[in-house]
């Protein structure tokens, strides 16, 4: 499903990120991301969706090879990847019906097709009684479900999630995670950067490590 190979990113100030980086991520494979803040976590997953592009080195999603892609290109591309933020990116004037059906006006769905996949996104979630609430009568841990309903009506084979319970307290993280582990379950290839050890020891998944740029996988 991914594959980096020999990947360095370097900004434009000089800034280090990424060096020499391999990576391969299987069909179906949950995997957690760890490392400090600034150890080069989010750059990672950037690359992987083409909004930042390697100094060096190769990155293929999917089969496709992603620095070589461009607008439309590009766009289909992310059309295969659900992306989960820290900060929810939720539309504040919209509903949460409105929210997870944006991605699929956006992308040109039917009427009949977007309502056909509503209500599952939300019951995946457990808010499909809050359809109609608008994001700030809704708590934190409730607009990153709803963030998640987003990044996944469209069915993507793959999610990253940068960070999604950096704002939420140790019970609303848990329940981000299982709902992942459930998207996961169904086919849905998951990969989480996270800071929260103890979290990816519950989890007990495969877990890379992010140190000073470089890439080390160790145990959950």
């Amino acid at each position: 499903m991914v594959s980096l190979k020999q990947v360095t990113k370097v900004y434009t100030n000089g800034c280090q990120a990424l060096a020499d980086v391999d990576l391969n991520i299987r069909k179906g494979e949950f995997l957690f991301i760890t490392g400090p803040s600034g150890s080069g976590k989010s750059t990672l997953l950037k690359l992987l969706y083409g909004e930042e592009q390697p100094t060096q080195g190769t990155i293929a999603v999917n089969g496709d090879l992603v620095s070589s892609l461009r607008g439309n290109q590009l766009s289909m591309l992310r059309r295969q990847i659900g992306i989960v933020f820290q900060d929810y990116k939720l539309i504040p004037r919209r509903t949460v019906a409105e929210n997870v059906a944006f991605v699929l006006w956006a992308q040109g769905f039917t009427r009949k097709e977007v309502h056909r996949r509503l209500l599952p996104a939300l019951k995946m979630v457990g808010l499909q009684h809050k359809a109609d609430c608008f994001p700030d009568q809704l708590s934190g841990g409730e607009q990153q479900r709803v963030s998640i309903a987003r990044a996944v009506v469209n069915t993507p084979p793959l999610l990253l999630a940068d960070e999604p319970t950096g704002n939420l307290d140790p019970d609303n993280s848990w329940q981000v995670i299982k709902i992942l582990r459930k998207l996961n379950a169904i086919g849905i290839t998951v990969v989480v950067t996270t800071h929260d050890e103890q979290l990816v020891r519950l989890s007990n998944h495969p877990v890379v490590q992010v140190r000073n740029g470089r890439l080390y996988r160790v145990q959950a």
